[in-house]
């Protein structure tokens, strides 16, 4: 008689709950709902009253995370009351037909027990699946054609398309860097569709730094590092983003390095991004920060007005069946300045306030809707970034602004940039004039009321001021 093995035991019972599980989530959502966002998860661990669950995609678990994490987290505590905690991961070669991943530090059994057989066959999923298993999966509307470019953003597409459309590049790698929502993963995915397209033999793979940590992980865990070293370091393009998330895991580094070094040395191009430059970046060992510069280093920069505007746009111009006017957007550019992904998250907004609820969009609709989210997009503008922007936007220096000089090329510029202090800060005028070569006040209040003036008369001086307002999301 064969008596199944204590973790043998535990991994069906992990299976059995989140069938279970899954018959709750079922019970709760329509068909179309499970099959596209529940069912497709699979089961990875339990452990100190987490379970981990893994989503092909890193489009499906941040959707889940923001949507349905409550209900997937109520559905485990009723099955199975030592789980106070979900985790949602990537593991794109991981679904769920294979089943619960083995806990950590299982030993086997015997060379040729059912129980390795099954652990093998895990890791030939995982590590050595197909090339579209290995890295994440690609999302077809990141494309070229899709991205607008604007100042802030035109270094990081020029050097993305050349990295796309040749196969010998002379910066490696590519180090694209921003803010959240900027268009990095953007990019990202935009140059493996267009190298697949123009080099359909090159090995291409995009993945996230948490993924490679995951498989580098699960190739210790299974004894299979050289399996994975192989495939990583025979690749012809690779993709890394978020480096940030390796931030003080030590081994991952050390094998993150030793790939980099193996890809460089082989004229293999990589491609990296993350949420600062890397020399800012703390966490990552020197010698990585070191190499990560040797190529070129993009910064994608906060998005302006007419970038903004233009990126609405193009959204709006996919949804013809929803009227939405140029006013509208126009104001959504100037009060919606964090970056791209709340601003396409505000018009996905108000197009699905306007077709569920069949009223057109309009100004004061838009400023209902949105309320909660115009008020954290509030600006905060300072002294120093209006002396700064109106300098250059009048071509003349900082040091002259601020200076005695009365010549009239400077006299104005510096009036129009008291005048928005006055209007966009909450400093007093004497605070002001300080700061404005040590001026006092009343030659403040003199620089306000005659741009007041000249606004209704000077239709050029109207035009700056309007251009520049809008430079501060105003």
């Amino acid at each position: 008689m064969v008596t199944a093995s204590h973790e043998e035991v535990m991994e069906t019972s992990m299976e059995a709950a989140w069938s279970r599980v899954l018959e709750r989530l079922r019970t709760e959502f329509d068909d179309s709902v499970f099959n596209s966002w529940f069912k497709p998860l699979a089961l990875v661990n339990i452990e100190e009253g987490c379970a981990i669950m893994a989503a092909p995609t890193r489009f499906m678990r941040n959707w889940l995370e923001a949507n349905y994490a409550d209900r997937i987290r109520s559905a485990w505590r009723c099955e199975n009351d030592t789980v106070s905690e979900i985790k949602l991961i990537v593991l794109s070669g991981f679904t769920a037909s294979e089943g619960p991943r083995p806990a950590a530090g299982r030993e086997d059994k015997a060379p040729n027990s059912p129980q390795k057989n099954h652990r093998q066959n895990s890791k030939s999923r995982i590590i050595e699946g197909q090339e579209s298993e290995f890295g994440a999966p690609l999302d077809p509307r990141f494309t070229f054609e899709s991205f607008v470019v604007g100042k802030s953003n035109e270094l990081a597409y020029a050097a993305a398309r050349r990295v796309a459309e040749n196969k010998d590049v002379h910066f490696n790698p590519l180090f694209l860097h921003s803010g959240v929502g900027l268009g990095k993963t953007h990019l990202m995915h935009a140059i493996a569709w267009a190298n697949r397209e123009i080099f359909p033999d090159r090995r291409v793979v995009y993945l996230s730094a948490e993924q490679f940590m995951y498989q580098f992980i699960s190739s210790i865990r299974y004894k299979d590092t050289m399996s994975f070293k192989q495939k990583f370091r025979s690749v012809d393009l690779l993709m890394i983003d978020d480096l940030q998330f390796i931030a003080n895991k030590q081994s991952t580094q050390e094998e993150f390095f030793h790939t980099f070094n193996a890809l460089i040395d082989h004229s293999r191009q990589v491609v990296i991004s993350a949420d600062r430059s890397p020399t800012d970046m703390e966490g990552i060992e020197e010698r990585i920060r070191s190499r990560l510069g040797w190529g070129l280093v993009a910064d994608i920069h906060p998005t302006e007005y007419e970038l903004r505007l233009g990126i609405l746009q193009q959204k709006a111009n996919k949804v013809p069946e929803v009227e939405i006017s140029l006013q509208v957007l126009e104001f959504l550019a100037r009060r919606i300045t964090s970056n791209v992904r709340e601003l396409e998250g505000a018009l996905n907004r108000m197009i699905a306030h306007a077709t569920l609820i069949g009223r057109p969009i309009t100004l004061e609709m838009t400023q209902q809707v949105l309320q909660d989210l115009l008020r954290a997009n509030v600006r905060r503008v300072s002294i120093d970034e209006i002396q700064r922007k109106v300098a250059d936007y009048f071509n003349i220096r900082l040091a002259d602004l601020l200076s005695s000089r009365r010549a009239r090329a400077v006299a104005r510029p510096r009036q129009v940039a008291m005048y928005l202090a006055k209007k966009m800060t909450s400093k007093s005028l004497p605070e002001i004039g300080r700061q404005f070569g040590g001026r006092d006040h009343t030659t403040v209040m003199h620089a306000v009321k005659r741009i007041n003036e000249l606004r209704l008369s000077d239709s050029v001086l109207e035009e700056d001021i309007q251009h520049l307002e809008r430079m501060f999301g105003t």
